[in-house]
């Protein structure tokens, strides 16, 4: 005869919360000294969240994780925090990280290490046995840190693909060029916005919820989780090739694609509520959570032992920060002397414009601000793109079209350039490391995050042009700011000669 156990009595509010009020002091002391120290990483998350829709669920992680705590509550009864310090360790290798993301400009990068960081933190002052109760709303946490917008060029190529290959298999005629799509009477762009960025992220946010809630072992949780990364970028393929095809048989893009963002949040939600179905036959929520079985009833916590832990905690994550504040201080260098900007034909200096950083010209009726910047000898990939954001206006701008102008005759021959709008502006920009032209990409981040570490390379110079024009909207305005442009840059062929010599010397 098999004994049933019946369901532990549900623990009171204030007998839970009193189990904590020993190390609810350390919990708040290091808290404070972990924001304190990484209240970058959390501005710029706060805004991610704010500003765009494809974080937007990031504002429901912390109270999801909070109730997913209060929700185990139960599983807890009986055991009390027990504060150690092995887990402090972990945030060493989280701040090496920290530092290696913060050298080579990625955000995301150090904001995960950051929340890794204060997660071991938690550990260390709950002790192993109660984290292991709240690890999966101490593993929710990561949804804080808004990330993968690096997929989008492959959320593109795959989305692209997808339409191509049912084009094929409709056997309608078609022709794709990069992200472009032409079928007869229509044309589609896979755009940045149609990759379905936002609606993985909202899917894999909503699948580790429901796997957590829904599923008791790793195998079912895991399965689903991975279902949840799948599904969504086949469904936005099938999305995509539905427009397509619609345009197809329409003859017109622009209807087919009418409000095609606002249907597709639908698409999703069914998509979504399929995935729920589809998971409900396995689930396992039904099964009450067991309370610990103790041989003895636990003492409190001790309260000096949680101050011990997050004394040495914050002692731990002050060490990435501080390295990096080092390195910036000491990175000031005397700067190379280098001619200013020419006024090319057409172009005119601004009244009482000496040669400087910043010049300003008027080529024609409209005004052109020329920028040179010199950066110390230990900048980071993301001082570069502060300094080339400030200078082409991208930082204030809600919406950015970038691309490249090709200017024959002067070294580089490939310029950034960038197409803002309301007010309608366009730039163009390039940058040397180590006296030659930045190579761009991952191999451009680490080399000069290499740079930064042993502050013996040549300092990054940015060199940018920012045109005015009156608009930008028609296709021919456009042509004729990026001409006024090239030949503007077309004139600096001294300026552009002498960079690479006059920052070849050694530092000092």
């Amino acid at each position: 005869m098999t004994a049933i156990r019946s369901p532990a009595p549900p623990a009171s509010r204030t007998a839970w919360l009193a189990a904590l009020r020993p190390v609810l002091p350390a919990a708040a002391l290091g808290l404070a000294g972990w924001a304190a120290l990484f209240h970058a990483e959390i501005v710029a998350a706060v805004h991610v969240w704010l500003d765009s829709t494809a974080y937007s669920h990031c504002l429901f992680v912390l109270p999801i994780a909070l109730w997913l705590a209060w929700d185990r509550r139960h599983a807890a009864r009986g055991l009390r925090p027990r504060p150690t310090l092995w887990p402090v360790l972990a945030i060493l290798p989280f701040g090496l990280a920290w530092f290696a993301a913060e050298r080579l400009g990625l955000m995301e990068g150090r904001q995960l290490a950051a929340l890794f960081m204060v997660e071991a933190l938690l550990v260390a002052l709950l002790g192993w046995r109660l984290a292991r109760v709240f690890a999966g709303a101490l593993a929710y946490l990561v949804f804080l840190v808004p990330f993968g917008s690096f997929l989008v060029p492959s959320l593109q190529s795959v989305t692209t693909g997808f339409v191509e290959a049912g084009l094929e298999v409709l056997g309608i005629p078609h022709v794709v060029d990069a992200f472009t799509i032409e079928v007869p009477g229509a044309t589609f762009y896979v755009a940045e916005a149609c990759a379905g960025l936002r609606f993985l992220i909202a899917a894999v946010a909503f699948g580790a919820l429901y796997a957590l809630l829904t599923y008791r072992s790793a195998g079912r949780r895991l399965a689903f989780f991975a279902a949840a990364c799948v599904v969504p970028v086949i469904a936005n393929g099938l999305r995509a090739l539905g427009i397509v095809v619609a345009g197809y048989l329409i003859g017109d893009a622009e209807a087919a694609a009418a409000d095609h963002l606002i249907y597709g949040w639908g698409f999703f939600s069914l998509v979504i509520i399929l995935l729920t179905l589809a998971g409900l036959p396995f689930r396992q929520d039904t099964t009450p959570l067991a309370a610990p079985v103790l041989s003895a009833p636990q003492p409190p916590a001790n309260a000096a032992h949680g101050l011990a832990a997050a004394c040495a905690a914050v002692l731990c994550m002050v060490l990435a920060p501080a390295g990096a504040l080092l390195l910036t201080r000491h990175g000031a260098g005397p700067a190379p002397s280098l001619p200013g900007f020419a006024a090319a034909a057409g172009c005119v200096p601004a009244a009482g414009d000496a040669p400087g950083p910043v010049q300003h010209f008027t080529c024609g009726r409209t005004p052109l601000t020329a920028t040179l910047r010199v950066l110390p000898r230990t900048a980071s990939p993301a001082d570069l793109r502060a300094a080339r954001s400030a200078a082409t206006g991208e930082r204030d701008a809600a919406d950015a079209a970038v691309g490249v102008l090709g200017v024959p005759g002067i070294t580089p021959q490939d310029w950034r350039v960038v197409e803002l709008h309301e007010p309608d502006r366009i730039s163009a920009s390039a940058a040397w490391l180590r006296g030659a032209p930045d190579p761009g990409g991952l191999s451009g981040r680490l080399r000069m995050a290499l740079d930064s570490v042993t502050g013996g390379a040549p300092p990054p110079v940015l060199v940018a042009v920012s045109l005015r024009p009156p608009s930008l909207t028609l296709g021919t305005e456009r042509e004729a700011a990026q001409q006024i442009l090239r030949q503007f840059l077309q004139a600096q062929t001294g300026l552009l000669d002498a960079i690479p010599r006059a920052v070849a010397a050694p530092a000092e």
